[in-house]
């Protein structure tokens, strides 16, 4: 129990830093910022908290990535739900933080960064979708690659590679879609700032595109490697270090 609850604390904190940063970016963008600025902002939140919190969490912060390894069985049924409970959570607490900061004047004008369809440029809903599923991909399988798989580099280089891949994501997709790749990115500023407009964009997209992708990851590059978790590693990101068994007695 006590394990569990360190891990949604860390969940907790790490999805509520993303939202203040993030939707507080996308806010920034709309009085004057830009597109460049969210990007950063986004990723670099991203990096840090996976660096800071993934030995302990494995750094989701997003139920995309929860889904997509509770699907591929990297993490248990029970966490998982946890998981995805704290990460609402924390979600909403983000969004509730930037109302409380920022003048409603600054605010409203975005609906507190909750992310939009790009209509005006001629993307539909349907588009909307592919879009956010591609992103979401991308963000799954460098996950996946970098914090799941043994071999990667996860040790070393932390967060830097998917805080990467968060911003050129935003890059392409922030003007489209709003580079949500995260339902919860889309559900906290939603909820405090009672805007629901596009909704299921946000929630089929990204959990689409993260179950694909540690599908195709798993599928394609770990098959046959059932055992590969259990390898000694000094981390195991996707659900934080096990436990030390204590030693048996001796007979």
């Amino acid at each position: 129990m006590e394990r569990i609850a360190q891990r949604a604390t860390a969940e907790f904190f790490g999805t509520l830093a993303l939202i203040f940063i993030g939707a507080g970016s996308v806010i920034v963008a709309g009085a004057g910022g830009s597109v460049v600025g969210e990007a950063l902002a986004y990723g670099l939140v991203v990096a840090v908290m996976v660096s800071v919190l993934g030995h302990i969490s494995g750094g989701h912060f997003n139920p995309a990535v929860t889904i997509g390894a509770w699907v591929t069985n990297q993490i248990k049924t029970a966490a998982a739900g946890v998981y995805l409970l704290v990460q609402v959570a924390g979600g909403a607490a983000g969004a509730a933080l930037l109302r409380v900061c920022l003048p409603g004047r600054i605010w409203m004008s975005t609906q507190l960064g909750t992310p939009r369809v790009s209509h005006q440029f001629g993307i539909s809903n349907g588009k909307a979708v592919l879009i956010e599923a591609v992103l979401t991909f991308f963000l799954v399988f460098a996950v996946y690659g970098t914090a799941i798989d043994e071999r990667g580099p996860f040790s070393k280089i932390a967060g830097l590679p998917i805080g990467l891949v968060l911003t050129f994501d935003v890059l392409m997709g922030g003007p489209l879609t709003g580079a949500a790749m995260n339902p919860v990115r889309w559900l906290g500023p939603a909820l405090v700032s009672g805007t629901y407009t596009d909704w299921w964009v946000y929630l089929i997209g990204p959990v689409g595109g993260g179950v694909i992708a540690a599908s195709v990851y798993w599928f394609a590059f770990l098959g046959g490697r059932e055992k590969m978790v259990r390898l000694p590693r000094s981390e195991k990101p996707i659900e934080g270090p096990e436990t030390p068994m204590p030693p048996e007695p001796e007979a």
